[in-house]
């Protein structure tokens, strides 16, 4: 049943023995089975009652959601902030448009890992090592640990940053946040640590009365909803789009959520109401997105600071100066908040990781004597990036700053093309597999991350490149990737048939007692019978399933895009270089 009142969360009973999972699943850790222990309620385990009302369903919903809003919320974090404000004050409105095709790759990539995380149990990292095997398993923590850390100290620039705007020292700012952050984790209590993000994210609401103190105009804001390349498509305006795509859909999203989703026991019956938490934190982050870049847009046209971008803490302490004191506070408490929600939830889709690779304990459930790795990872992070940002000069914090978010940018590609992967795997998500029209989606994203990378590297490489000419190789680029796209959809849609005939044969046999009818069921039947058997399925154990074998063709692709992954990482580097020497 569901329970209205709030009661108190149980935690994992410590005498079971985490690397023992439940019979015939795969989950790692004993915490990750039990009731749903929201911030605003709890739903049994053995909840198998019918939401009729529309206040049943709410009431569920504020119990369920958490991982979808935290996951999108965190990702306007001190950096998406310093982002998107560099984009409004040397651009104007006019990079508006970028969000606006962001929406569905974000839903799209983290409605994947929302079914991949409710219906295996087990974590991102798990799976990638579990069926593509240590090497690529490597590949990709290997690429998250080393975004996640520079991405960790990039909040706590945004914190010393916000926090030195009202006159407290770097010095006892950042080791007082470095506290905070490792006392909230650490408390034993995923309802308290959930309780305590959604205080962070009530906070937001401030973005509404900054964003109308700088008094927008809805005119030029609705032409920022024209693509557009303000002053040329270079490789400084496109190292920004990368930024804006880097810290709008980052790869440590994808670990985050699918681990939160596992570590809040929602299982596949409450996909849907999930599904509604991700649509939720989409709106908040795009609506704090703009937010911040119609401020900085607004405030700073026709002044000195136009297009003089330096960093989060030259923003606001412009916005005081052109816009008043109660506008720069606004905007140095935004960037508090997001630094800390950030910190939070980046260091935690790190250590959840090192649970999932190491297969040790990765619970908010356990105290820190219960799960020791899971802790000292957190804290070691946490401890290392507040140190480097203790040491580190304004110059290259900067430099870390407009880096790791093109870097995110640049190796996302990588992170989507494994969870497309993962969702095709059919002993991973049975009838849960991405649908012909989802693999299509999937694919033109993935392609178009890749064209977005070609180009930077390409501008770098060659910087007397003209927009024209650009945009003559995209083009080109979709072209080739709609062609392959429509032989990816043929495909898809012949194993699609395939499977959901074998579905209805076998449910059909089960009903009869082994016997499979011969009359065909039309389209409402077995759309009956699929969703009977998606409610019922759970991933088996891993140690169960026979590991996908790669074809010659796939394995050289992938290969091909690793290779190109790392250029592209060491072009993003040398850009970064040039712009600090001022060219």
């Amino acid at each position: 049943m569901y329970y209205d009142t709030v009661r108190p969360d149980p935690g994992p009973d410590p005498r079971k023995d985490q690397s023992a999972a439940p019979s015939g699943t795969a989950v790692l850790d004993s915490a990750h089975t039990g009731d749903i222990v929201g911030a605003l309620g709890t739903i049994g385990l053995h909840d198998t009652g019918r939401r009729g009302s529309w206040g049943h369903r709410l009431r569920t919903l504020l119990v369920i959601m958490g991982p979808g809003l935290i996951v999108m919320v965190g990702d306007n974090d001190a950096g998406g902030v310093a982002t998107y404000a560099q984009a409004g004050q040397n651009y104007g409105m006019k990079l508006m448009w970028t969000l606006a095709l962001l929406v569905p790759v974000l839903y799209v990539n983290q409605e994947m890992v929302v079914r991949l995380g409710a219906v295996s149990g087990v974590g991102h990292a798990r799976l990638i090592f579990e069926r593509f095997g240590k090497f690529w398993g490597a590949f990709s923590v290997g690429d998250l640990f080393l975004v996640n850390a520079l991405t960790i100290v990039t909040e706590f620039i945004g914190v010393s940053q916000a926090l030195g705007y009202f006159g407290i020292p770097n010095y006892v700012a950042v080791p007082l946040a470095a506290v905070l952050l490792f006392a909230v984790v650490a408390g034993g209590s995923f309802r308290r640590w959930e309780r305590f993000l959604f205080t962070l994210i009530a906070m937001n609401v401030v973005m509404f009365p900054m964003a109308l103190l700088a008094h927008p105009k809805l005119g030029t804001t609705a032409q920022g909803l024209i693509p557009q390349f303000p002053g040329g498509l270079d490789s400084t305006l496109l190292l920004l789009i990368v930024a804006i795509v880097g810290t709008t859909v980052a790869p440590w999203q994808l670990f985050f959520q699918q681990s939160n989703v596992v570590d809040k026991r929602i299982t596949p019956r409450w996909i849907r109401y999930e599904r509604a938490d991700l649509w939720i934190g989409i709106a908040v982050v795009m609506a704090g997105a703009v937010a911040i870049m119609a401020t900085s847009a607004f405030v700073f046209h026709g002044t000195d600071l136009a297009g003089q971008f330096s960093d989060a803490s030259g923003v606001a302490d412009g916005l005081r100066k052109h816009g008043g004191s109660t506008l720069g506070a606004l905007f140095a408490i935004l960037l508090l908040d997001a630094a800390l929600i950030g910190a939070n939830a980046v260091g935690l889709a790190t250590t959840y990781s090192l649970g999932d690779t190491f297969k040790k304990r990765h619970s908010l459930h356990w105290k820190v004597s219960e799960a020791p790795l899971f802790y000292v990872g957190y804290a070691l992070l946490i401890g290392i990036a507040a140190t480097v940002t203790l040491v580190s000069d304004d110059h290259v914090q900067g430099l870390i700053t407009q880096g790791v978010q093109a870097l995110a940018g640049v190796l996302l590609p990588s992170a989507t093309v494994f969870l497309v992967l993962l969702c095709n795997d059919r002993p991973v998500l049975g009838p849960w597999v991405n649908s012909v029209r989802q693999n299509v989606v999937a694919g033109v994203i993935v392609w178009c991350l890749v064209l977005l990378s070609l180009a930077l590297t390409a501008a770098t490489f060659f910087p007397d490149l003209t927009t024209t000419q650009l945009e003559t190789g995209f083009a080109a680029g979709a072209a080739l990737g709609l062609i392959g796209g429509i032989l990816v959809a043929l495909r898809s849609r012949q194993e699609s048939r395939i499977a959901a005939a074998e579905a209805a044969a076998r449910l059909r046999a089960a009903d009869r007692g082994g016997t499979v009818a011969p009359a065909p069921l039309d389209k409402a039947g077995l759309k009956a019978l699929l969703e009977t058997e998606r409610m019922a399925w759970r991933m088996p154990a891993l140690s169960t399933l026979t590991r996908p074998k790669f074809s010659p063709l796939r394995k050289a692709g992938l290969i091909t895009l690793r290779g190109y992954l790392v250029v592209a990482v060491v072009l993003v580097i040398v850009r970064i270089a040039q712009l600090a020497g001022g060219n």
